[in-house]
């Protein structure tokens, strides 16, 4: 069975995890106690709870894919050690039906002195199934791992990779009701990242329940019907993957301005110079994460110690990858706006509607003249993260990493062009 009458494969209800921090440990010896009352006027130390988990509540139905995702240590490992049963909660319970295969650490549910082979049959025996169907399966697993000529080597000498590639490979290939991934797609080379996501991908269309955890917010919102949001241990938003992510990003993304008075490595005439930078979304929140298609904008501070207004400005924003290949500029002049720059200081701001940058990181620099002199000029003075959004409208995301998007169509003629040549 994988769902009860209502659908429902998993349900969780006011589950809660305590962990005890500084408590004593049970092989401590007479030294141990003694050198705590020296250091603490105690025999031992002071006991501290944890909760990693705090009164979550929320259903998965049959054939859902479910994101998790939230800031490093909001409990999203714990939920999922405990809807594994490789842990027990300290309140709460969850409702499990189906047969489940996790992959949440790499060799998780591993031997290490058995074989690859005898693992792969030991893991389908403990999903309950016949050796037949494990022997059916077991070529697609060992292909998809790449692990043919280390099969019968005890797993124990099996690199970390060999590890991850086997244990996705069992856990997505042995027809579990229910796949739990933890942070598969945060390791590995980029081919297996992209098998991973094509395994998963085959998984939901088959109709099976997948929870899945990731920092990979492009995944998330491409694979996943449905989205959880974790803080602090608690539950703080479910919904749409789209909508959930959006507030996510928002969260994590907020940023300080970075300050450039201290940079000395800077060119220019001193006409005015930029004192501080920050990015800006739509709703004018600060971030220093943004989307490809998203509208941002950049807010220059700048001072000057000109008595009257500077004359002749023309302000540059150039980006770059971290590799230093440049993508694109924004200049005041070339786009015709006039800057008025007063005595003292203020702020410049330029405006970028549907930013045409790939996912990846890139860096930028400002630049400045004054009737044609370099007034100031500060290089790598700020820095972005670009995550994949649906730049082209089409409700698909754009994952290819790095690079510069533009907007473009395609049509199809019948038949081939008549071929010709002008002179």
């Amino acid at each position: 069975m994988t769902a009860d009458r209502t659908g429902v494969a998993i349900r969780v209800r006011d589950l809660a995890k305590r962990y005890t921090i500084g408590a004593a440990r049970p092989y401590d010896t007479l030294r141990d106690h003694l050198s705590g009352i020296v250091r603490n006027g105690r025999s031992s130390p002071r006991r501290q709870d944890f909760w990693a988990l705090k009164n979550v509540s929320f259903d998965v139905r049959s054939g859902d894919v479910v994101g998790i995702i939230g800031r490093n240590g909001s409990g999203k490992t714990t939920l999922l050690k405990i809807l594994s049963r490789i842990t027990e909660p300290t309140a709460g319970h969850a409702e499990i039906h189906g047969r489940v295969g996790s992959l949440l650490e790499v060799g998780t549910g591993f031997h290490g002195e058995l074989t690859g082979r005898e693992n792969i049959y030991l893991n389908g025996a403990i999903l309950g199934m016949r050796k037949t169907e494990i022997a059916r399966k077991l070529p697609e697993i060992v292909e998809f791992a790449g692990v043919e000529q280390f099969l019968e080597t005890p797993v124990k000498h099996y690199s970390s990779g060999m590890y991850l590639r086997l244990g996705f490979a069992v856990a997505a290939h042995l027809e579990p009701d229910i796949l739990m991934v933890d942070e598969v797609l945060a390791v590995g080379d980029i081919g297996f990242q992209k098998r991973c996501l094509g395994k998963l991908g085959e998984v939901a269309q088959d109709g099976r329940t997948v929870l899945l955890v990731s920092h990979n917010m492009a995944a998330i919102q491409s694979l996943c019907t449905s989205c959880l949001l974790l803080n602090g241990g608690e539950l703080i938003a479910a919904g749409p993957p789209r909508e959930i992510v959006d507030r996510y990003l928002q969260e994590v993304s907020v940023a300080a301005p970075i300050s450039l008075e201290e940079r000395i490595d800077r060119q220019g005439s001193g006409a005015i110079r930029f004192t501080n930078v920050l990015l800006r979304n739509a709703k004018d929140q600060s971030i220093d994460l943004a989307v490809s298609g998203q509208d941002i904008s950049i807010a220059v501070a700048y001072r000057s110690a000109a008595t009257r207004p500077v004359p002749g400005l023309d302000v540059h924003i150039t980006f770059h990858t971290m590799a230093g290949q440049f993508m694109f500029t924004c200049s005041s002049e070339g786009t015709g706006h006039e800057l008025d720059v007063q005595p003292g200081g203020g702020q410049l701001v330029c405006h970028i509607p549907a930013l045409p940058l790939a996912p990846g990181q890139y860096s930028f620099n400002l630049y400045a003249t004054s009737c044609g002199v370099v007034a100031d000029w500060v290089r790598e003075a700020g820095h972005v993260t670009v995550a994949a959004g649906d730049y082209f409208g089409t409700g698909r995301l754009n994952t290819h990493e790095g690079g510069f998007l533009v907007k473009h169509g395609w049509t199809a003629a019948v038949g081939a062009p008549e071929p010709r040549c002008d002179s």
